[in-house]
């Protein structure tokens, strides 16, 4: 390689810069992977309350073992290099998420699995001694899933338009040979079966132990589905029909005395909460109902406490006080937490990784020809970045709570276990995009080059004539 003043030489090329040369995936989004999990290390570190020396450097060690397990993922995941294996195993997100959220509604517990309750709401399952946090799967599952169902939709149209028989959906069209089900040959029940009607179960399955996470990925699969291609008017007819439904089942539990659908009471409350001492007030100092409105309000205010405290530049790396008040701040609140020790500069720098990883990935997924490829990239850096701005809205308390980490930064061994599966997915299809790339590019100068030859030929000729 020449050193001609912008490159180095090869040979000069040593460590780190190697290993960033050799990298063959997206090295933008490679560089925001490594400096989110660089940022969540040192937040767990400093957002861990000094209860003890034990007590800290025991966290710090199941966080360092899950980061170090996550980065394994991202590596494997980006390592595969055939994107028929991610559309295989796609097929069945949906398969999938109907028996793990089957484990949550059933309540299983037969010794090997047992769903677990917190604040009333069944939402993980212990397994081996682990936490599984459903909803966090789920959410990459459907994604991946309706990739699949868009891309398998696509080639059935085009079997049928060539007159050849479809291999993709192959349910529906041997349902669409029964009699009185002849209809789910058409193309609009075809994505009633495949796209529309297992979003709307997943949906509806995960509403009963958390509203807010319904409504969250709702929003993530027509954001999904939009990507695909599925005509606006159809998502408008089924947003429509989501409203009246949510009305009907919110009016047959104010009708049932909060008995039907517990976790629409606790909805319903976080949206009407004011987060804020005015409402402390109207208690009797030191009264019961004082420390339970004061407690209720404790983590939200803190949080907003912790942004205001913040400033420009923050408190600096490990003097934050609202860690000792704000019981989850390095999950529920780790924004505010950043941005009480780094200030609005740091709380800036996260929001440009986020902004990143959604231009960089609407970048790949331009080159992707391969359309479960662009719908599973853009699926994928949608729900990291929509999650990511839903924590933070949280944290600033434009939006009312809902549970929601930060991607990648956050404590939760599966919430950031799932983020690397996704960062993984995203990075592997980025490594086949570039390949793709300097393949057109190679034929592009080969071209360029045979027209430059015969350009000099000519002027050679003119010259001799001349």
């Amino acid at each position: 390689m020449e050193n001609n003043g912008y490159t180095q030489p090869e040979a000069s090329r040593k460590g780190l810069w190697k290993l960033i040369d050799r990298m063959e995936g997206d090295k933008v989004i490679w560089i925001i992977v490594l400096l989110l999990m660089l940022i969540s290390v040192l937040a767990i570190f400093s957002s861990t309350p000094l209860l003890s020396d034990d007590t800290r450097i025991e966290i710090m060690k199941n966080h360092g073992l899950v980061a170090i397990f996550g980065l394994g993922v991202i590596i494997g995941l980006y390592n595969i290099k055939k994107i028929g294996l991610f559309r295989f195993f796609s097929q069945f997100g949906f398969i999938l998420s109907v028996m793990l959220l089957s484990i949550l509604l059933c309540e299983v517990d037969n010794g090997f699995i047992k769903a677990q309750t917190l604040n009333g709401a069944t939402r993980t399952f212990g397994l081996f001694g682990l936490q599984i946090h459903v909803y966090e799967i789920v959410k990459v599952a459907m994604v991946m899933y309706l990739a699949w169902a868009h891309h398998a939709y696509k080639q059935d149209m085009t079997a049928m338009e060539t007159g050849q028989e479809s291999t993709t959906f192959g349910l529906a069209n041997w349902l669409s040979t029964k009699k009185n089900l002849e209809f789910l040959r058409k193309p609009f029940w075809k994505r009633v079966f495949y796209i529309y009607g297992p979003s709307l179960i997943v949906c509806g399955m995960i509403a009963p132990g958390s509203n807010s996470s319904a409504i969250f990925i709702a929003m993530i699969l027509i954001g999904t589905m939009l990507i695909g291609g599925v005509p606006f008017k159809e998502l408008l007819m089924a947003g429509a029909a989501l409203v009246v439904m949510a009305l009907c089942l919110f009016g047959i539990h104010k009708a049932s005395g909060g008995d039907f659908m517990p976790r629409l009471k606790t909805f319903t409350s976080r949206m009407e909460a004011r987060y804020d001492t005015q409402r402390l007030e109207r208690y009797k100092l030191e009264s019961r109902d004082f420390y339970k409105a004061r407690d209720s309000i404790k983590q939200p205010y803190g949080a907003k406490l912790a942004i205001h405290e913040g400033k420009l530049l923050g408190k600096g790396s490990g003097n934050s006080t609202q860690k000792y008040s704000v019981t989850h701040i390095y999950s529920d609140y780790m924004f505010s937490f950043l941005v009480e020790e780094y200030g609005l500069l740091g709380g800036i720098l996260i929001v440009i990784l986020y902004i990143s990883l959604i231009a960089r990935s609407s970048m790949i997924a331009r080159l992707c020809g391969n359309e479960f490829a662009r719908i599973t990239i853009g699926g994928l850096a949608f729900l990291i970045t929509g999650q990511a701005f839903m924590h933070m809205l949280v944290n600033v308390d434009i939006m009312p709570m809902t549970g929601q980490t930060l991607p990648l930064i956050s404590d939760g061994a599966s919430a950031f276990l799932v983020s690397c599966v996704a960062f993984g997915v995203i990075l592997s299809i980025s490594r086949m995009a570039k390949k793709k790339t300097q393949k057109l590019e190679e034929s592009t100068d080969l071209h360029q080059d045979d027209i430059q030859t015969r350009m000099q030929i000519l002027e050679q000729i003119d010259d001799a004539n001349l």
